[in-house]
């Protein structure tokens, strides 16, 4: 099949928000409409199963972990029309130009991830990522405290939040994590 155009989606908001439940299910209507689909995720995510992206609510999806942008062009198989690439604020700065280059191929490329880290500070590659996409969508959690609309990422040490100086990236899920919302994220520095 020759597409015509291809196109960059991504779905960014924060942990909780169903970006890869909404992954999921774009990627089973484009199986259903006979489309060769092809998922990627960085292997760092090994939180629920290597081999499969995984919502927290357990929907999953077959995907290839691998450890690096180029991995994803090595790897891609003949014919796919669509490439899903969850946690792309995990990859190397060469995500923007990999889901790019497939999209000008014509292929359609959706890409997830966590458009701020649990400082509330733009994430990795998600800010430049969200600028060069033809389509974002941006979806909203459940705070955790009051119930509200959350934006947020939350990280908790031991039940308290995290201090600004705490390292960016340590994976992991609601033991370690929750939604909040403006009001209630909290990042104290010391």
């Amino acid at each position: 099949m020759t597409l015509t155009y291809g196109s960059l989606e991504v779905i960014t908001g924060s942990m909780f928000c169903g970006k890869t439940e909404e992954l999921i299910r774009r990627l089973r209507r484009a199986t259903i409409a006979k489309q060769k689909v092809q998922v990627f995720k960085p292997a760092i995510d090994n939180r629920y199963a290597y081999s499969k992206v995984m919502s927290h609510s357990g929907a999953d999806y077959q995907a290839l972990p691998v450890n690096s942008s180029q991995e994803i062009l090595d790897n891609l198989e003949p014919d796919v029309t669509v490439v899903g690439i969850d946690e792309a604020q995990f990859f190397d700065d060469g995500i923007v130009d990999v889901a790019n280059q497939l999209a000008d191929l014509g292929m359609r490329v959706i890409v997830t991830g966590l458009d701020t880290d649990f400082r509330g500070e733009p994430f990795g590659c998600m800010p430049v990522m969200t600028a060069k996409a033809d389509k974002v969508d941006k979806l909203a959690a459940i705070c955790m405290v009051c119930g509200e609309p959350a934006t947020r990422t939350q990280r908790l040490v031991n039940g308290k939040p995290a201090n600004y100086n705490d390292p960016i990236v340590i994976v992991g899920a609601s033991e370690m994590y929750e939604a909040r919302c403006r009001r209630h994220h909290e990042v104290p520095r010391d």
